[in-house]
């Protein structure tokens, strides 16, 4: 008799506009999860069903709930800056957040590269007491 797959500790929430990224990296890594997301094993442990059901959820529903369960959210939204209901979720709920942004994060598997010196690019980001995350 084979012992049942532990538990995987989810730490990262992709956003449902890195859903396909999302589904790809929950088949590799245990500790990510995104909407809608069935769970499954990974490895030698069982992550379980997000309980983010589906992506058209709205922000003060499931930003949250990633508070609650201690995730960091990953988004590519390039106008969080504008939503202010969202950003007021975030805020309200203590959530913490990194959201993807400029030429680079455009599409999917756009990324920054390094250069033939090896010297890759850099982001740099200012957090401001308010809790927005604004490029340097």
């Amino acid at each position: 008799m084979s012992k049942p797959a532990r538990p995987a500790p989810v730490n990262f929430y992709l956003d449902a506009d890195v859903l396909g990224l999302a589904k790809i990296l929950a088949q590799v890594r245990g500790d990510v999860t995104y909407p809608g997301d069935p769970g499954g094993p990974v490895g030698r442990r069982f992550r379980p069903p997000c309980p983010i059901a589906e992506p058209g959820l709205p922000d003060e529903v499931w930003i949250p709930e990633t508070a609650r369960q201690g995730w960091l959210i990953i988004t590519r939204d390039r106008h969080i800056q504008e939503h202010r209901a969202e950003l007021e979720a975030v805020r309200l709920s203590g959530a913490r957040l990194i959201a993807l942004s400029g030429p680079n994060a455009v599409r999917t598997f756009d990324q920054p590269a390094p250069d033939e010196a090896g010297r890759g690019h850099s982001f740099h980001f200012t957090v401001q007491p308010a809790g927005l995350v604004q490029p340097g």
